[in-house]
């Protein structure tokens, strides 16, 4: 008989709670993974906490392990942008390579820990990310470039990880290293928009061009913001028909002539949601004839709508919605208001397939969420400044140079 060790338990519950995206982390469901009673999991581990942290432990372990010569490269290095793309690059390659500790590292880690705590972890085992400097200028500034550069390689890496490849076959190098490049490419170049006609934006004559009106509200507009408090309390995972009907002040069995269970609920909140952001852009797109122009008012319209209905902004987070079953996808007109922007009768994404296109829009509105989402303590949505959606724009339509362009 095989004899059971600590390390197959750990290796087998990266993969299975990360398969349900630690939505639980059932010790049944381990052992029926593993073949083996719940008693045979106690003899090594004296409870779920400590499988838990050991689990923690060896995905530092490891991480640290594949990214120590990229980080002796890094520090090497005297050209600072390189040094940041050195390290891009690795964490990439061994994200992409490791499906299981990307998933433990969203969920378990990022969303866990505090960044001095993770700071820690990397500075026990030689790996000093301060030595390492942002390629921004010294300037105090939201958003950070590093903020954004690290989004987009979480959203690429998980785009990658949904729809490029087996999740039980290992990625070819070709694959892993054509990644690196397409994420390069969109950190430097961004999309490749016109400079000169962008660089000569009034950013506040659009920002105040903008229809100051939101769509009507549906008529059931109360009920379903009661579902989207209860998310945003919540989470998609734990919002129950319960939270909701206190919330709303109906009965349970009252809610049931609405929705006819959760799943049609949560569909229902997030297609009407979905609908009138795609409303609301779509109206702001249409004050300008200008590409460059309409790119920024696709981008502010959407962050307009999402900045006065915070429990909407959270409610669509975006890592974690993507992952609910709701019966029907996104509605592909929310791609459609960044890729349908024509410059000379020409889409902006033409050169890209109808999956990348979609993909890409799906990063313009990922990075759009993630600065209202992960805004400074104590700044509220509502005071996210249009400045760094300024930004957020230059980084988008022109790479790291648009970015530091704003200081320039």
């Amino acid at each position: 008989m095989v004899q059971l060790t600590k390390g197959d338990i750990i290796n087998t519950a990266f993969r299975t709670w990360g398969r349900i995206f630690y939505q639980q982390t059932s010790l049944s469901l381990l052992a029926r993974d593993l073949g083996v009673t719940k008693a045979a999991l106690y003899r090594h581990f004296k409870n779920k906490q400590a499988l838990l942290d050991a689990m923690y432990e060896s995905f530092f372990d490891q991480y640290t392990a594949f990214i120590k010569d990229g980080y002796a490269r890094a520090v090497a290095t005297t050209d600072l942008i390189e040094s940041q793309f050195t390290m891009m690059r690795t964490m990439v390659e061994y994200y992409t390579r490791d499906m299981n500790a990307f998933i433990f590292s969203l969920f378990m880690v990022y969303g866990q820990r505090e960044p001095e705590q993770l700071m820690a972890e990397l500075e026990r085992r030689g790996i000093d990310m301060r030595k390492i400097r942002p390629v921004e200028e010294d300037v105090e500034t939201y958003p950070s470039m590093l903020q954004l550069i690290l989004a987009s390689l979480i959203f690429w890496v998980a785009s990658f990880h949904k729809h490029s490849h087996a999740p039980d076959e290992p990625p070819s190098d070709e694959q892993v290293y054509g990644l690196i490049r397409w994420i390069e490419e969109k950190i430097t170049g961004g999309l490749g928009l016109r400079r000169d006609r962008a660089d000569r934006i009034n950013f506040e004559a659009l920002e105040g061009a903008v229809p100051p009106h939101l769509p009507d509200d549906p008529e059931d507009a109360g009920l379903l913001k009661a579902v989207a408090g209860a998310v945003a309390e919540a989470g998609p995972w734990n919002a129950s028909m319960d939270m909701v009907a206190r919330r709303s002040g109906l009965s349970k069995s009252g809610l049931y002539a609405h929705f006819k269970n959760k799943q049609d609920m949560l569909r229902q909140l997030f297609s009407t949601e979905l609908e009138r952001i795609i409303a609301y852009a779509g109206a702001a797109i249409r004050v300008s004839t200008v590409p460059e122009e309409q790119f920024y008012l696709a981008i502010i319209g959407v962050a307009d709508y999402l900045r006065s209905r915070p429990e909407i902004l959270i409610a669509l987070d975006w890592l974690k919605t993507r992952r609910i079953d709701l019966g029907h996808s996104t509605p592909p007109r929310i791609y459609r208001i960044f890729s349908d922007i024509k410059i000379n009768g020409i889409e902006v994404m033409a050169g890209l397939s109808e999956s990348l296109k979609e993909q890409t829009a799906q990063w313009v509105l990922f990075l759009t969420a993630n600065v209202l989402m992960r805004r400074p303590p104590g700044m509220a949505v509502s005071e996210v400044p249009n400045t760094s959606l300024r930004i957020l724009y230059k980084f988008v339509v022109f790479g790291i140079n648009g970015y530091k362009s704003c200081y320039q």
